[in-house]
């Protein structure tokens, strides 16, 4: 974005100088602007990238929809002006809104510095195609897919298949395979690319925030609603939901999952009222689908009715000539971003990343990458320089399941759990992370075996 001008237009004086402060290093300039009546007239004497505009402002207009007013100011005037609302997280349905009349995209206060940049960067290459640079020699990248393998060929292939149907799709992997990528791809190949892709990690969410989460709810309907609020059900309608981590939820969680889908309606907290939605699901797990197909940990007709079709990202492992192909692009992105030098890679590097077996996946790869170029003082990127994760080590010389002479699958589990619980002291919070469940989870599981 060094050829960028970005302009911010927010009334919070703080939030204006540190976005500016963030982002004078990645562009070419930054302009600001606290009163948006007067954002028309910057653009019209200045060549604007991207603009940055929050939905509220302490003005006459006061219906909560200045944003949308503002935004449809510019777009009239400046078609191909690009812009990214910045909304507060109760006002994500807003910001939805937005993009259906024209916003590239939006981003939720506070957000995270690297999140932000990626956002602008991605926007910028994508408004100047002729301009873009290549990220890797002889690679397909379909919606950030990268990747020359035949079973990535083959992955690819089904996405097309897949994504133009309707049909609702579980994804399945190992973490840090990317999972969230793929759906997005499915999203962005599908009738519905125009419409919202709305991603929730539902394997985070407690007992208590699942419904309002998903469903929303009304105001009143307990202690700090204090408005109406719409769930990601209602924000992702006409568009694509994607739930995340979907094996990780509770069998309550599940029945009420399983009536929104079959009725194609929610209803919010503190509602009697119905609303329909018209939602295409996309789920994902790291949970194996034979592990799922257990009735006790998943009911079988949610699987029904989230898995029409399955697709299964392959590990790193299972592709490793995609290796250097990941590695050139992370190594731009990371040169870029760090404002280092780096031409490539030295063939012992590379032979390096070609002989490990990466357990964290294209993740591993991806923060490898990202601490070589932080620490190297070369053009190139040496095998000395390659580190991998200790997490993922450590991981591997403690495994989960270390020693199973019974094939029974209960017997397993329970010796699975047991083996977490001990590690980690008896923190339950720890070791449901490590099991890939939630607390309560654990804790019935926990009881069943009389731990």
């Amino acid at each position: 974005m060094k050829k960028a001008t970005i302009l911010v237009v927010d009334d919070d004086q703080d939030l204006l100088t540190a976005t500016r402060i963030l982002l004078r290093p990645n562009v070419k300039e930054v302009i600001v602007e606290h009163n948006p009546e007067r954002l028309i007239n910057i653009l019209e004497k200045n060549p604007v990238d991207i603009v940055m505009l929050d939905m509220n402002y302490k003005s006459a207009i006061n219906t909560g929809n200045e944003g949308l007013f503002w935004l449809s100011k510019i777009k009239s005037q400046f078609p191909k002006v690009n812009v990214v609302m910045i909304t507060a997280y109760g006002a994500v349905d807003l910001a939805v809104k937005s993009l259906k009349q024209g916003a590239s995209d939006f981003i939720v206060k506070p957000w995270q510095n690297e999140q932000l940049i990626n956002t602008l960067t991605g926007i910028y290459q994508e408004s100047r195609p002729n301009q873009k640079e290549k990220i890797a020699v002889n690679t397909r990248d379909q919606h950030g897919i990268i990747g020359n393998s035949p079973i990535m060929e083959d992955l690819q292939y089904k996405l097309d298949k897949v994504a133009p149907t309707e049909a609702n799709i579980l994804i399945l992997g190992e973490n840090g395979t990317g999972k969230d990528l793929i759906a997005n791809a499915i999203h962005q190949r599908s009738l519905r690319s125009k419409e919202s892709f709305v991603k929730v990690d539902v394997g985070s969410l407690t007992e208590t925030l699942f419904e309002s989460e998903l469903f929303g709810y009304k105001k009143g309907a307990f202690t700090d609603a204090r408005e109406d609020r719409k769930g990601r059900f209602e924000n992702a309608d006409a568009g694509t939901l994607f739930l995340d981590e979907i094996g990780n939820i509770s069998l309550q969680q599940q029945a009420k999952l399983l009536s929104v889908l079959q009725n194609r309606a929610v209803v919010p907290l503190g509602s009697s009222q119905a609303i329909p939605v018209d939602i295409r699901l996309i789920s994902a797990t790291n949970v194996p689908l034979k592990v799922l197909a257990d009735e006790s940990r998943f009911r079988k007709d949610l699987i029904y009715r989230i898995n029409t079709l399955e697709i299964q990202v392959p590990p790193l492992r299972e592709r490793g000539e995609d290796i250097p192909l990941l590695a050139d692009h992370f190594l731009k992105f990371y040169s870029a971003k760090y404002h280092k030098n780096i031409a490539g890679f030295e063939s012992d590097a590379v032979n390096k990343l070609k002989g490990y077996h990466f357990p964290g996946n294209v993740r591993e790869l991806q923060y490898s990458i990202e601490r070589a170029v932080i620490m190297s003082d070369q053009q190139s990127i040496r095998a000395d320089d390659i580190l991998f994760s200790p997490i993922e080590q450590q991981m591997e010389e403690k495994p989960l399941i270390a020693d199973f002479s019974s094939h029974n699958l209960e017997e397993m589990e329970r010796k699975a759990i047991k083996s977490a619980i001990d590690r980690y002291n008896g923190n339950i919070s720890k070791a449901a992370k490590e099991l890939g469940l939630t607390r309560a989870a654990l804790y019935r599981r926990l009881e069943k075996y009389n731990l």
